[in-house]
């Protein structure tokens, strides 16, 4: 019996023990974090899935894991098919497969400290019509079967210095208290991590590439605030930065907290709260009021002090990303490097700066058909060599105390020269990327109004791509930051109704994968700004594009280009060496005046 056998079958037989037919088993923490802390990889030990995003059911009889278009081909190369059915995300919810697979009176478990109350409300109803029902559970049944199970990191907070934020924890929380009186509200439970990083400029080290710290904070309409965090992850510099307005208090309070609010009206983010919260608080008699929680706009637009700060973030990361690029060109031809040692080389030109403090995410290194893995995470058992005559993706990201930085390039690594369909593949996904750049819109435009630039090029050959084209990026938080999206339209989907404003930093990263053989994408971070046209009538916006490194022209089919884009891509290759050029020496600086000559005549 293999490991992940042996462990969906104890998970079975604690199931049987506590009287469940079944349990649902999603990639989520206490705060509906994106990426969570190791002790919360409870997807992950069950299936040996490694994605970010995913969701499985277990069944006496049978189980299933649910994935999105990112993951179509890893979850099946690293979940065993004869245990699992592969179902796709959001074509099929699990409300809707439960619907379909449990059976007649089941009691279907399920952990109200890693759903939403939305979830918990459609699960609900879907199990009902089959006269079964959705039951929780005091504990996790994982936690009792996961033998070494990691704990929770008690890593000190740290303080995030009113220089990179550009506004204090006590004028934040003054607009949050502001919020709440226009309101008539008493309190709000601010429960995602990074939202509680920004209210306090506070940072942490317990979730891998992304600086936050576990915990919890209501926030009062007087301006104060109680932080629910453990203890020992406390000095006295970050109780000295709080001050008397934030009342320290152990994790082990907060639900009591919650529970004592009789008759108090209490926001609560249905997005972004678990179930457990709704339930303590409606135990306790308060008011919910469903609201959305209040520091995520104002975290998503970036103030003047914060965009500065990116803009020297990307220029550092871009100089360290042309120096690895330049080494690759120099390097990779001769067959003597994989994955893993490309993203360690990468690593490190980022730490010569000596202000790298983690990677925003792990470094997507992918050559070949690894590359048609849109989130492929490379580990030994994946690692491939870097074959000469081949593609090379490389998505990456540092994070710094003044930015948070995430890019792409696709690069051709000779000595041979790319095919024709790959050249045109590259330059339509070129194309995509180009016309969002130089997007001019409306105020009130949504993502989801831009999206379908990204992707005309494509579609017009029968292509596409099977993610997002556009996310929020945090200010030395989270990588992937709402509300904001460029994303397909799809009714209700999370952040394709945000309106973009000025300040919102956002991913341009149109791609293009061809299973089996390779993939490609294109990214760079952009700014949305005001946007200057003579007898415009209203206010229009557009993009600073802010990361500045070499786009691999080998792979660009000219022909396909028309003047504009051709005038684009050598004004970025102009600025890409005017930022970049001057922290460069010898022989990098040399390959990246040569990448950065023009293109052709535009």
């Amino acid at each position: 019996m293999s490991t992940y056998e042996a462990r969906l079958a104890a998970l079975r037989a604690q199931l049987k023990k506590e009287q469940l037919d079944g349990f649902v088993v999603p990639i989520c923490d206490e705060h509906m974090s994106e990426y969570v802390g190791d002790y919360a990889q409870r997807l992950g030990w069950l299936t040996g899935f490694g994605g970010s995003a995913g969701s499985a059911v277990v069944l006496s009889e049978e189980a299933a894991i649910f994935t999105d278009g990112r993951y179509t081909l890893q979850v099946r190369e690293q979940v065993d098919g004869k245990h699992w059915q592969y179902v796709g995300v959001p074509q099929t919810s699990i409300a809707d497969w439960l619907k379909g697979h449990a059976p007649a009176g089941a009691r279907i478990g399920y952990d109200a400290w890693v759903h939403t109350k939305g979830w918990v409300e459609s699960a609900t109803k879907a199990l009902a019509a089959k006269g079964a029902e959705l039951v929780a559970v005091k504990s996790n049944p994982i936690d009792r079967v996961w033998a070494e199970q990691p704990q929770k990191s008690v890593a000190k907070l740290i303080v995030h210095d009113t220089q990179y934020a550009g506004q204090s924890s006590a004028e934040k929380r003054a607009a949050v208290a502001e919020w709440l009186t226009a309101n008539n509200l008493d309190s709000t439970v601010i429960s995602a991590l990074d939202s509680v990083a920004w209210l306090l400029n506070v940072r942490g080290s317990d979730v891998s590439n992304t600086p936050v710290a576990l915990s919890f904070v209501v926030a009062h309409a007087d301006g104060t605030a109680d932080l629910f965090v453990a203890p020992e992850k406390i000095d006295d510099a970050v109780r000295a930065h709080l001050g008397n307005a934030v009342r320290l208090r152990d994790p082990s309070e907060f639900v009591p907290d919650l529970r004592s609010m009789k008759d108090k009206r209490i926001a609560v983010d249905p997005d972004r709260a678990v179930a457990a919260i709704f339930g303590a608080l409606q135990a306790g008699g308060a008011h919910i009021i469903e609201a959305r929680d209040p520091t995520i706009l104002p975290k998503a637009v970036k103030n003047p002090i914060e965009q500065s700060g990116h803009r020297a973030a990307q220029a550092r990361d871009g100089a360290a990303l042309s120096r690895f690029l330049h080494w690759m060109r120099e390097t990779a031809y001769k067959g003597e490097l994989n994955e893993l040692s490309a993203a360690a080389r990468l690593r490190a030109f980022r730490e010569d700066t000596g202000m790298l403090k983690d990677l925003s995410f792990d470094t997507i290194s992918a050559t070949g058909p690894n590359g048609a893995h849109c989130h492929y995470k490379v580990d030994e058992s994946t690692n491939r060599a870097i074959e000469p005559n081949s593609i090379y993706l490389v998505d990456s990201g540092g994070q710094y105390l003044d930015g948070t930085t995430d890019v792409t390039r696709t690069i051709w690594v000779g000595p041979g020269a790319p095919t024709a369909e790959m050249k045109d593949r590259f330059t339509r996904v070129l194309k995509g990327h180009i016309a969002l750049a130089c997007a001019v819109f409306p105020e009130g435009t949504r993502g989801a109004q831009l999206d379908t630039m990204a992707r005309a090029s494509l579609w017009q050959a029968g292509l596409d791509y099977a993610h997002g084209t556009g996310h929020g990026v945090g200010s030395f938080l989270a990588v992937h930051e709402g509300p904001q999206r460029i994303v397909k339209y799809a009714g209700g989907q999370a952040g394709s109704d945000e309106p973009l404003q000025a300040g919102m930093i956002l991913s341009n990263e149109p791609g293009y994968y061809k299973q089996g053989e390779y993939g490609i994408r294109i990214e760079n971070l952009v700014l949305v700004e005001d946007r200057a046209i003579v007898g415009a009538e209203g206010r229009y916006l557009g993009f600073e594009t802010l990361t500045f490194a070499p786009i691999d022209k080998t792979l660009v089919d000219v022909s396909l280009l028309n003047s504009d884009e051709l005038r684009w891509w050598n004004d970025y290759h102009a600025k890409v060496l005017e930022v970049v050029g001057p922290q460069l020496g010898g022989a990098a600086l040399a390959w990246t005046q040569e990448a950065c000559a023009p293109l052709a005549a535009a």
